[in-house]
């Protein structure tokens, strides 16, 4: 056995010839792919057998990226089922849009000196545009279809934050919101139920928005979480008529800023007070001392207190089991942090079909992993927040807004 691998071995090392080394490489693959597609079907190429399982159907064409330079492989194809190598990894749907965005830039010559250098390493030059084109089809197929998806049975909680990308338009850069909602369901699983993409935070950017999660069958919303845009507020009431939560994290950070940073600590933790109450009356009389305390040092953050603690306490009247995942939207937290970094790469989105393509391939894939994970809410909780009438001595949920 050692013998035959010596001439090989030594012909290798005396060639030193990367097409050459490339080529034996490419022999080998897909010498193994043959041999691991003749195993799933039973029986060798031309070979007639009883016991054969499936048929050839073909070859597709697939490039491997390696050190010695790329190998073109043909990878079998099967007439029922398919088949994939298991050396090579299955490129994931962002993947393909952040390579589209990329694409996109780089032909309509709008990129920047950074989009222009990740295009020469990732080995793009000379992309046609009907292989662009081809490419984004597919992916806007998918995006579409999710983002667009009916909603079904009743969706208690819904969180909403906004994203600021910069896109060319006109022949200039602007700040454009990427708004991304997520809402818990009936069994309390979290989904990404939509993106929308505008160029402020007006009350009618948020009524159109929250117009077509409606029209999409989003209904029974109790409670929205989100920062305090503006004419968001408005619009809740106006469309959903459910009631608004301000996210206590971000509203924290603004009562701060009315506070000197050598006092900053000792009004954290006195705010905080109102938060560890177990019930919506004491958390109330709680916060209403602490501003009645702080005010004479801070006026401006005793007039913030008086004026949002209706909207900053609002989770106080909903199950205690779900009141760490309501008071904030942090649930968005990691979400937004990819779509960051996804963003990032790009710099400067050529258009708002390739914002969308970029974060709604993101959103797809974070939606699939979410629906693998264990419930967000607890059934018990929500089926007493559902059907209060059953309970309705342990829970007194807000009226809806008109």
């Amino acid at each position: 056995m050692t013998e035959e691998r010596l001439p090989l071995a030594e012909l290798l090392a005396k060639a030193g010839d990367a097409d050459f080394l490339r080529s034996v490489a490419e022999a080998v693959l897909q010498m193994l792919m043959e041999a691991d597609v003749e195993g799933l079907i039973g029986a060798g190429r031309y070979e007639r057998s009883g016991e054969r399982l499936n048929w050839r159907n073909g070859y597709r064409d697939r490039t491997l990226d390696t050190r010695l330079g790329p190998m073109q492989l043909r990878i079998p194809k099967l007439r029922q089922g398919s088949y994939f190598p298991p050396f090579l990894e299955p490129r994931k749907t962002s993947e393909k849009a952040l390579v589209a965005v990329i694409q996109e830039a780089w032909i309509g010559g709008v990129s920047t000196r950074r989009v222009d250098d990740l295009v020469q390493a990732m080995g793009l030059t000379g992309i046609s545009k009907s292989t662009v084109s081809k490419l984004c089809k597919d992916i806007d197929e998918r995006v579409s279809a999710f983002l667009e998806r009916p909603l079904s049975g009743e969706w208690p909680y819904l969180w909403l934050d906004a994203t600021y990308l910069r896109q060319r338009e006109g022949g200039r850069v602007v700040s454009v919101a990427a708004i991304v909602a997520v809402a818990c369901d009936a069994e309390g699983r979290r989904q990404i139920v939509g993106l929308h993409i505008g160029p402020s935070e007006a009350e009618t950017f948020w009524a159109a928005f929250l117009k077509s999660l409606v029209k999409r069958g989003l209904r029974g919303v109790r409670l929205v979480v989100s920062d305090a845009h503006e004419g968001l507020k408005a619009a809740i009431a106006r469309v959903l008529g459910a009631t608004w939560q301000r996210c206590r994290v971000h509203w924290m950070r603004n009562a701060l800023a009315h506070v000197p940073k050598a006092h900053s600590s000792m009004a954290a933790a006195a705010l905080r007070q109102a938060f560890l109450q177990t019930d919506q009356e004491g958390a109330r009389q709680t916060w209403r001392h602490v501003a009645d305390q702080l005010r004479p040092r801070w006026p401006k953050l005793g007039v913030l207190m008086d004026d949002s603690e209706d909207d900053v306490l609002a989770y106080m009247a909903f199950p205690a089991a779900h009141r760490t995942k309501l008071h904030s939207v942090n649930t968005l937290e990691r979400l937004n942090k990819e779509v960051k970094r996804r963003a990032d790469v790009v710099g400067i989105f050529p258009s708002e079909a390739s914002i969308i393509r970029l974060i709604g391939a993101v959103l797809l894939e974070a939606n699939d992993e979410w629906q693998l994970q264990h419930r967000y809410m607890g059934v018990e909780a929500l089926a007493e927040l559902l059907n209060p009438n059953s309970n309705s001595e342990t829970l007194q949920l807000p009226p809806k807004a008109a």
